[in-house]
């Protein structure tokens, strides 16, 4: 399966000619004009790597960044822009980036850095490839589906990246408040509300959901999924 890379660009040229580059290079592409609408698609679908330009209407990129981190803390990101000073480099890699690119950049050059960083990010990190397993539980984040012991387990969308961030986080007590922030991410939601998700989760995943195994409630905390 081609790698998917997400470009979030508002220069239509910059983004269709590095698009069609990297369509040629054997990556599949999306693409997304704003800091927004970029957001809209991380919500929606699994991707391997994200270009984000700098210079975005709106929401910039330092805080399009900061935004993608909430959803998903993991994903390579290389900063787009057209300034070279190094106050923001270290913006960039503050807000969350994995390496920068100054434009104009050469195209050959730019596949070059994201067939190194995809290859390190994968090798390292098997959340890049795609899946996470634990005690026969597995998620396909490029599917969006999830299986107890082969079997699908019906979830919708907000259930699925709860669950995902649970076994991703396996052993780790995780608090409401990063749950919210995690999964509901800029929405506001009330504590109890995540109680209510936590218990419809354990009533489609457990045998015994009264008497839960695998999704652990850490006391005056959150939740943990036992490791």
């Amino acid at each position: 399966m081609n790698k998917k890379i997400l470009i979030i660009e508002d220069e239509v040229p910059i983004r269709k000619f590095t698009s069609i580059n990297l369509v040629r290079n054997n990556y599949e592409v999306l693409e997304a004009g704003s800091g927004e609408e970029g957001l809209d698609i991380l919500n929606n679908e699994f991707v391997d790597l994200i270009l984000l330009d700098v210079m975005l209407p709106g929401m910039n990129g330092f805080e399009t960044c900061e935004a993608i981190r909430k959803i998903n803390p993991k994903v390579p990101i290389i900063m787009l822009t057209a300034k070279g000073q190094d106050q923001d480099k270290i913006h960039g890699f503050q807000s969350g980036g994995d390496d920068y690119v100054v434009k104009p950049f050469n195209p050959i050059e730019l596949v070059a850095r994201i067939n190194a960083i995809l290859k390190r990010f994968v090798d390292g990190d098997a959340y890049h490839a795609g899946y996470i397993q634990s005690h026969g539980y597995s998620i396909n984040l490029r599917t969006r589906e999830a299986f107890k012991n082969g079997v699908a387990i019906d979830l919708t969308q907000r259930e699925f990246r709860l669950l995902s961030l649970l076994i991703d986080n396996a052993g780790i007590a995780i608090s409401r408040d990063e749950i919210m922030d995690r999964v509901w991410h800029d929405v506001v939601t009330e504590p109890k509300t995540i109680d209510v998700y936590i218990r419809r989760l354990r009533g489609k995943i457990e045998e015994n959901p009264a008497k839960p195994e695998r999704i652990e409630t850490v006391w005056g905390i959150g939740y943990r999924w036992r490791k």
